[in-house]
């Protein structure tokens, strides 16, 4: 099994296997009653960021830094913030994130040298804003959403400039699904849903299937979701539910994470407990990543 390396707070370097410390971290908070995809931030937080480059972070690490509540999206790692003259406050426990990369790999083959891609999984530690002294953050000032008549103008704009985005039927159903053969989603009339975040979070959650298709993204747990692999289709689930996520927070859109149903909660954990399948969150992570930023037209 690949291993990757991380720096606890102690400065030792461990061995651990990241895919599998990263989904521990998810069905912990499952257990606990939280559903780490559907409320990882807080609109009046913003996004998590590393402070030293001003990057946004992006999938599973999107969920692994915002669950943890801090008041500020800032974060650093601890070389980081000595570099920029501060400190880890003494007694501050750090935060797991991971880096997926490739690196080449040059093997002797039967005539001549071959390349292969390997990838690998590296786990981090970082530090919020509030965990370091010697270092002045600025604080994020964040727009609050806007509604109107059962409408919230930001995820409205979202999928009106989707590009390519499939046809959107609503009223025509009770039930919002996304249908791949003829590339349409339908969508249950407004009346019907308790508030506008719900009824866009919905929306959101068949968008992101609709990017899955061969048109698009031609992502293979929706495309492949047949038959005897039916099994990529709850992968093609966690997906959707994650870039829903991601979309809602763009728009401003969280759910209460308190609102979970424990049937809702006991599927999620069955599944991933299931041998195999603890790569599922990061894998599912970057493709739900992938998919909200197809939706947003970013590259």
């Amino acid at each position: 099994m690949k291993t990757a390396t991380s720096k606890a707070e102690s400065g030792e370097t461990r061995r651990f296997d990241a895919y599998q410390a990263v989904t521990d971290t998810i069905l912990k908070k499952l257990e606990e009653g939280t559903v780490p995809w559907r409320c990882p931030w807080d609109r009046k937080v913003g996004r998590p960021r590393n402070f030293a480059s001003n990057r946004e972070y992006q999938g599973i690490n999107v969920m692994l830094l915002g669950v943890k509540r801090f008041a500020s999206p800032y974060w650093l790692t601890m070389r980081q913030a000595n570099d920029l003259g501060g400190q880890v406050r003494k007694g501050e426990r750090g935060t797991l994130i991971v880096k997926y990369g490739r690196h080449e790999r040059r093997t002797k083959g039967k005539e001549e040298e071959e390349t292969k891609a390997v990838y690998y999984l590296r786990g981090y530690t970082v530090f919020n804003a509030l965990q370091i002294d010697g270092v002045e953050f600025p604080e994020m000032e964040l727009p609050e959403p806007q509604a109107n008549e059962g409408r919230i103008e930001s995820a409205e704009r979202i999928v009106q400039e989707m590009p390519g985005k499939p046809d959107i039927h609503e009223g025509r159903t009770v039930r919002a699904c996304y249908r791949v053969s003829t590339d349409t989603i339908e969508m249950p009339a407004r009346s019907r849903f308790i508030d506008a975040e719900s009824y866009h979070l919905v929306l959101f959650h068949e968008i992101i299937h609709s990017t899955g298709h061969e048109r698009r993204l031609n992502r293979n747990s929706l495309m492949g979701a047949t038959g005897a692999v039916m099994t990529e289709y709850s992968k093609e689930e966690l997906v959707a539910e994650m870039g829903s996520a991601f979309l809602g927070m763009e728009a401003g859109i969280v759910q209460d994470e308190h609102e979970q149903s424990a049937a809702y909660l006991q599927c999620w954990l069955d599944t991933l407990r299931e041998p195999n399948r603890k790569r599922w969150i990061v894998e599912a992570a970057s493709l739900a990543a992938k998919a909200a930023n197809h939706v947003l037209a970013i590259e």
